[in-house]
């Protein structure tokens, strides 16, 4: 038994001592291979990794669309419904545009009006004209009745102080003298009236000049399409036209209905938002990189692209279009006020927007919301 024991010992010895080579061979090989995947991924960091960053915290986003109608009425088509790919300038909507249709006949009545009025302007300019001229023909008319009657009064003082210089001698009667005082009378009343007729003329003359400057000042310089009224009236009939196409409303922008609130017969408000429109040819990205990976990003650096959707078997190619003017947390409703002792250090994201390719974006199309992982090269740059 003894013996048996001691022959089994050295196989035992040597059993342990090829364990302990193997084990340490392997050993050997995984330092090994440490080391080489260890300098592998250096390398790789200093060659790629370094001059690259990446998020998976980043959504696809685009500029959409609000549809709003510019005017109060009653819906009477809707020829859209949600998920509908529309073109730009394609009907969405037709409202009642009966309202419009009134309004644009009030206002073609306002111009015929306008138009009247300064072609009514314009005559009475040529009547006053016509009153300023006869005018002077009447103050001199006026004038020469008042020499007439100037002539007649100093005829007549004559006339009365001769009589009066022989009243004394009996060689006037007392009947005479009297009648001669009564036509002096009358030649002053006469010269009066004359006077005042002269003045009346003149009066006349200046008020028919004061209207005639008035009325020019009105048509002066302006025909019957340039007046200002003519032109209120037009800009009046144009806004009301205005109201006629705006029954229509169409699509803005090429994209896909999302969010139809608007049903036939509703009555729509002026501004109040009916559908939207999202622009599927021009959606971006957002990413959202932690503050520390933007040392060194910059607009026009490439960026690579994968969307959960489609998985890694399809990469969209971008490039950096701007960086957002302010973290999530600061442009939220309700920024977080950090102010407090009580206070734990988050480590903040700032969005950045990536502008993808059109073509590739057309062969693969995306969705408002849909998941993204993006990388930024940050050895390239426009």
């Amino acid at each position: 038994m003894a013996d048996a024991n001691l022959a089994q010992d050295p196989a035992v010895a040597e059993a342990k001592a090829r364990r302990a080579a193997q084990r340490r061979v392997w050993l050997t090989r995984l330092a090994g291979f440490v080391v080489v995947a260890g300098l592998l991924w250096l390398g790789w960091y200093l060659l790629i990794g370094r001059n690259h960053v990446s998020t998976d915290n980043a959504y696809v986003n685009a500029e959409v669309a609000q549809v709003t109608p510019l005017l109060s009425a009653q819906v009477i088509e809707v020829r859209v419904k949600d998920t509908q790919a529309v073109r730009r300038g394609d009907v969405l909507v037709v409202l009642d545009a009966t309202n419009a249709r009134i309004a644009v006949a009030q206002a073609e009545a306002d111009l015929a009006a306008a138009r009247r009025r300064f072609r009514q302007a314009a005559a009475t300019s040529g009547a006053l004209g016509a009153q300023v001229s006869g005018g002077a023909a009447e103050i001199a008319r006026a004038e020469a009745q008042l020499v007439s009657a100037e002539a007649d009064l100093a005829k007549a003082r004559t006339d009365l102080q001769r009589r009066e210089s022989l009243a004394g001698t009996g060689a006037v009667s007392g009947d005479e003298l009297t009648a001669v005082r009564r036509s002096f009378a009358a030649a002053q009343a006469a010269a009066t009236s004359a006077r005042a007729a002269v003045q009346q003329a003149r009066a006349g003359r200046a008020a028919a000049a004061g209207q005639l400057a008035a009325n020019e000042a009105l048509v002066s310089g302006s025909s019957v399409e340039s007046d200002p009224a003519v032109l209120a009236a037009k800009a009046r009939l144009e806004a009301a036209k205005l109201d006629i196409d705006r029954a229509v409303i169409r699509a803005p922008i090429d994209g896909v209905i999302t969010r139809r609130q608007v049903q036939l017969g509703q009555r729509v408000a002026q501004g109040a938002p009916i559908m939207s429109i999202v622009p599927v040819n021009t959606l971006y990205i957002d990413a959202n990189f932690k503050e520390r990976q933007l040392r060194r990003v910059k607009v026009g650096m490439p960026a690579t692209v994968v969307a959960d959707i489609y998985g890694s078997d399809v990469v969209y190619h971008g490039k950096v279009v701007g960086i957002a003017g302010g973290t999530g947390a600061s442009m939220a409703l309700i920024p977080a006020q950090n102010a407090t002792g009580n206070w734990i250090k988050v480590v903040q994201r700032l969005p950045v927007r990536i502008e993808l390719d059109p073509k590739e974006l057309a062969a693969h199309p995306l969705r408002v919301g849909l998941s993204t992982e993006v990388e930024i090269d940050l050895t390239g740059a426009d």
